[in-house]
Parts: C-alpha cells; structure tokens; sequence
C-alpha cells in the first residue's frame, strides 16, 4: 500500500487519482490545523503519475510533488528518494569559514544547461580553488528556461536540468571532488501560476511582496505553512545530501510571530545537522543589513551561518566603475570602501540618500566574525538586473578587472564568484523567462522595458526576456579563457585564491583587526591584516603608500611598475598589491 495525504482544509472532499484511476480521500485532524487527507492506494511504484481532485474539481498537481514531468501544472510523479546509489558516505559537509564560493545557473554555465553537463566542468572550479558550489533555484519552474526565482512546485526539481536524479548525481560529484554545494531557495513568494491557493491558506493579503502574493507565515492557518516550507528546506539538505542553502531576500519574509520563520528554520536544520553528523549552513540574502540575521540564537538572533552584503558590493563596483546611478549614488569614495572593508555596512544607521532615510544596524565588530558575511564583485542580480545584462568585464580594462578581484579575494569576508568571472568573461548575463502564459510573458517584457526607459535606456536595447537568443546569448563561452586577457586573469583569480588558503590573515575572523587608510582625492586604499599590507590604487597618477613597517616581499602584483622601497609601496594606476612586512603592525 502507498499512502497519499494533502493539506486542504476549505475542501469539503478530496481525491487522488492515480493512473487514472480515482481513489476516495478520508480526512483527519492532523496537526494543530487539522484539514489533512488520507488514502491508501496498493500497488503503487515510483514513476506513477498522479494528482489531486478537491471537491470534484479538475486534477492538480501534489504541493509536495518530488517530480513534475508534464511541467508545473501537469499531474505529479511519484519518486523513491532512496533508489539513488550514493558515493559521498563519508563527506561531512564544508565549513564556511575560510571558503571561497561560487554562484552559477544551470542552464547557462554549460551549451547543454543540464547537471551532467555542469559536472563535467567542475575539475575547473577544483582547480580554481573554490571550496562551494551554490546553485541559482532549480525548483520546477514554468517554461523550458528561466532564472528559477518563479519556482511553482517548491519540492520538485526542475526536468529540463535533469530532474531529481540529475541533481543527485551534480551533488554527488561534487562531494567526490571535495566541493561542498549551496542551494538557493525561495520562500518569500511562490511564481504566478502556482494552484497552492486552491489548497488551503498558503497566501495572505495582510502582507505584500513586489513579485505576487505573500507567503502566509503569521495568519491563521500559517502553521502548516510554515511547516510546508520548513518541511521543504529540510528535504533539499537530507535527500539531495546539500550542504546549505542561500535564502532569498527574507527581508520579504514579513513574520510578525515571536518565534521568526528563520529562527524556526535555523532551529530545524541545526537538530537535522545533528542527526546526520553533518555541517549544514543557511545563507541569507537581505536588504535591510541587519547583523541580527546571523546573530546566535543565544543573543538574540535568527542564528543564520551568514548573509550576503550588497553594501560591500556597492562599494567596489562604484569605485572601480565611476557609476554613481541608482543605488550606487551612495557610494563611489574610498572612505566608503574602507568602511565596508572593516565594518561590513556602510548604512550602519546612517543616512541613505538613495531611500531618502536612515538605514541599517551597526555590525559589532568585536562579535561577529567577518565570514559571517559574504563578498562578491559580481552575482545574479547586479549583472542580469542591469539593462542590457552587461558583465562588469565588458566595459572595464583587464587591469581595473584585477583590482575589484583583489579587493574580493584578500576581504575579511567570505569571497563569492559569479561563473565565468574568474576569466573575466564579458559575455552578458541577461534576464530571460519561458512564461507559459502569453499575457505574463507580454507583461514583464512590457515592464522590464519601461522601467529602464524611465532611467535613460533606449527601449530598443533592453532584451526582450521572453525571445530565446535572450537565454542563448547567456550562456558562457568556454573558449574564452584559452586566450588573453582572459588567461591571464584566471591566472590572477587562481593566485589570490592560493594566497588566501596559504596566508592565515586572509581569513582571520577578527573584524577588529582589520584597518584601512584612504586618500579620497589620490584614491588609493591601503589595508593593514597582520603582517599583511593589501593595497589599491584607483586614481589616475602614481602614488607612494606608506607600509608602516619594512616591506620584505610582494605576495601578489596586479601590473608592472610595483614596487617596495623599504617602508613604501610605489603603485602606478589601476594596480593592487599585497605585500608581507618584517613585524606585526602595532595594535
């Protein structure tokens, strides 16, 4: 026998229909809602298609569906987690501290889009050095092809990618090769097409996110829902052997409950971490640069293992670019790099002219250790988001290249690549979607266009995110980084990776022993880590940088005409440096 069960309280009756055969639903007072379905159905195998009929109505697909082979609104599979043959019995997860991430899209990191494909590319990420792999969202989205931010069936995987088993055997690989491998999960909103509703209270009007319908975590009837998506976060890590998973933007979490959805879930996954002697790791993404996120439960906190920071972002991309619009308006000054360098938030409960307000907490650098937060020159979001998906690599010369990455690569903070960066790829990285349906597809395209003519863009240049040459011009091409400059910045990317694994001041947690000195009118940036002097020079003529102590090597140089002269570092423009010094600088 094989027992079917759903959450749907409204219903006054529910069916399962497998194999096209209908099969009567009993309910129970399961759970401190009740509203729960049962039946038992004999001879029942994976591969069986099935769904669910309330109320006599058309057949849907499971909320908990494990595979979705007709696409998000077509009927569910059933899927036997425990055929896969695993090979990772000894791994033991990877520790964030002192690693160096890095963020790809399955469909566009290789020509084929699919996990095979991608393993066949992980010996390169091996031999870059990176320590994780974090995945952008494979839950069953619509179409063929997508960012995967409009997941609809939360608990699938997505076919195109390979399906459930395709998944299994990328984490696999990657655990045989010594990567550990992120998630990255969305439960802020569910994609626009989604029949959750027609079960039971998944979605609340008290609350409102800019992409649909809130997820319902405080209103009556939140209890199986916050059950649903904790459920779902604990079956990413325990049967696909995930090492963590990156949360997006919970600032759109809104939760009003004593107990916070993320506390709830940072609880779960560490009992679960317990229970399979394993590291498990939650990584958020937020916009409200809250140090609470990942504060110890104990002192108040959600007790997240770290969280990304745009802030940090902001302030390299700013001053190695020159751009000031949008939000960069607040950044752009090597004070401003500097304060992100030491105290991870620039808005640390100042004045923001972008939100016209005060913004964002004090980090307690005394505290809360540096890897904790993660830094990163690129990602999704500040690539594909811009107008025309224009990596940073296109419109800066290589040496400017080496400067953002070293100022990444030599941070306090957990360094994050965004795939092909480490070459300096200058392909773009544009916003596609596959939407099923013709009025959403016409609808984004339509709004994605205007809100970029309103800043100036000429509408004609913004892709067109539904026409598939967007999706196809995304995708990386690999022969790239077989010539120059691109060989040379993989060498570069891949020496500042070695030297953070060889130098133990490069991930030393302590925030408070960071210092920076600054020259906003030269622009140079000047770091002291130890016996560690890190060294940027953004402005248009050669300057002289005072170590403090006698300089006794050059660890890494990112353009001739570098040099040491006893206690002084001369650096032409648009050159970065890290030199070792005879003693510990004082203090």
């Amino acid at each position: 026998m094989t027992a079917f069960s759903v959450w749907a309280p409204a219903a006054g009756q529910a069916e399962v229909e497998v194999a096209g055969q209908r099969y009567p639903m009993s309910q129970e007072d399961a759970g401190t809602c009740g509203g729960w379905w049962t039946a038992d159905v004999p001879d029942i195998a994976a591969g069986i298609d099935y769904g669910f009929r309330l109320d006599d109505g058309a057949p849907l697909p499971d909320p908990r569906s494990l595979r979705q082979p007709f696409g998000v609104m077509g009927l569910s599979r059933t899927y036997d987690h425990s055929a896969f043959r695993w090979t990772d019995s000894t791994w033991r997860g990877g520790a964030l501290h002192g690693s160096v991430i890095y963020e790809l899209h399955v469909g566009t990191f290789t020509p084929d889009g699919t996990f095979d494909a991608a393993v066949e590319r992980l010996d390169h990420l091996r031999d870059l050095g990176v320590h994780a792999v974090e995945l952008m969202p494979v839950a069953a989205f619509p179409g063929r092809h997508g960012w995967g931010y409009d997941g609809i069936n939360l608990w699938a995987v997505h076919e195109p990618y390979g399906g459930p088993d395709g998944l299994k055997r990328f984490v696999d690989a990657c655990h045989d090769r010594g990567l550990a491998i992120l998630l990255d999960v969305v439960y802020n909103h569910v994609g626009i097409g989604n029949r959750l509703g027609d079960f039971g209270p998944y979605f609340t009007e008290a609350h409102v996110t800019p992409w649909g319908p809130a997820v319902n975590l405080d209103q009556p009837g939140s209890d199986e829902v916050r059950a649903f998506l904790i459920g779902n976060a604990l079956m990413w890590l325990r049967d696909y052997h995930l090492d963590g998973l990156r949360l997006d933007a919970v600032h759109a979490l809104e939760d009003h409950r004593a107990l916070h959805f993320l506390e709830e879930l940072a609880t779960e996954v560490q009992a679960l971490a317990a229970l399979l002697n394993r590291e498990l790791i939650l990584i958020a993404e937020s916009d409200t640069n809250d140090p609470r996120l990942v504060t110890s439960r104990e002192a108040g906190g959600y007790g997240l293992a770290a969280q990304w920071s745009d802030d940090f972002h902001h302030a390299v991309h700013a001053a190695i670019t020159g751009e000031r619009q949008g939000y960069y308006c607040d950044f752009g000054s090597m004070g401003t790099l500097a304060k992100t360098y030491t105290r991870v938030f620039f808005h640390d409960g100042i004045w923001s002219a972008f939100r016209g307000r005060t913004h964002g907490r004090q980090v307690d650098v005394f505290r809360v250790p540096a890897h904790r937060f993660l830094g990163y020159l690129q990602d999704h979001d500040q690539v594909g988001n811009r107008a025309t998906g224009d990596r940073i690599a296109a419109s800066l010369s290589p040496e400017l290249l080496k400067v953002g990455a070293g100022l990444v690569l030599t941070s306090p903070y957990t360094p994050m690549l965004f795939m092909g960066e480490e070459w300096g790829a200058d392909t773009p990285w544009q916003y596609f979607t596959d939407h099923i349906e013709p009025w959403l597809a016409t609808a984004v395209a339509e709004g994605r266009r205007d809100e970029f003519t309103r800043y100036g863009w000429n509408a004609a240049d913004v892709p067109d995110p539904q026409d598939e040459a967007t999706f196809l011009r995304s995708k990386l091409d690999w022969e790239q980084r077989h010539r120059e400059p691109y060989l040379g910045l993989h060498a570069w990317y891949r020496e500042l990776i070695r030297l953070r694994r060889a130098r133990p001041e490069l991930t030393d947690p302590r925030l408070d022993r960071v210092h920076a000195d600054f020259d906003d009118d030269a622009r140079w940036l000047l770091v002291r880590r130890g016996r560690l002097r890190i060294a940027a020079n953004l402005g248009p003529a050669a300057v002289q940088l005072p170590l403090g102590q006698r300089g006794i090597g050059m660890l890494a140089a990112s353009s001739h005409g570098v040099a040491i002269q006893q206690d002084t570092l001369t650096m032409p423009p648009a050159a970065f440096a890290v030199v070792e010094t005879k003693a510990l600088s004082p203090g």
